[in-house]
């Protein structure tokens, strides 16, 4: 899966940094990722101390598409630090402590972030903390992320369903 996204990648940033299992890596562009996927982000960014611009994609989404990074990149213009791929959520979706239906969030107001998420490379580094979503640092700090609509194809790939399905998209 991750040759599929260095492909596209490869098409449209001027260096990729990969972050990989420590026993893979084989710097300058093979980085030992960390123990969480923030850290990795940061390792990747300190691979690239040249970045103006950091493009962070998770290689569990092997579908994305060379517009769909053109798109993101363009997109991030004065005033932002940050734009995300994301699609608007189709199903209905609760909130749930303890098997209780707490709250129905309004659909109409809420995106599924995917990855590409291209951000001012100074704001990245500057963000700090843990998360599963590099964009809600940046968020964190007071920076200003726009969204992009990404693809219902630019899935991630985490079940075996979902391997099988990528797998067939692939082939086409």
């Amino acid at each position: 899966m991750v040759e599929w996204s260095l492909d596209v990648l490869r098409k449209v940033c001027d260096r990729v940094v990969v972050a990989v299992p420590p026993d893979r890596a084989q710097p300058p562009d093979f980085v030992a990722g960390g123990a969480t996927r923030s850290e990795s982000v940061r390792n990747a960014l300190d691979a690239a101390p040249e970045a103006t611009i950091a493009v962070v994609h998770d290689a569990a989404r092997p579908l994305v598409t060379v517009d769909l990074v053109r798109r993101c990149l363009d997109a991030l213009d004065e005033g932002y630090d940050g734009v995300i791929a994301a699609i608007p959520v189709t199903d209905t979706v609760k909130e749930v402590e303890k098997g209780d239906v707490v709250r129905t969030p309004n659909r109409s107001r809420l995106w599924a972030a995917q990855t590409p998420q291209v951000f001012r490379a100074d704001a990245l580094r500057s963000a700090a903390g843990e998360a599963t979503d590099d964009a809600s640092l940046v968020e964190a700090m007071g920076g200003r992320v726009r969204v992009v609509e990404g693809t219902r194809e630019n899935f991630k790939v985490t079940t075996r369903l979902d391997a099988r399905v990528a797998e067939m998209l692939l082939a086409h």
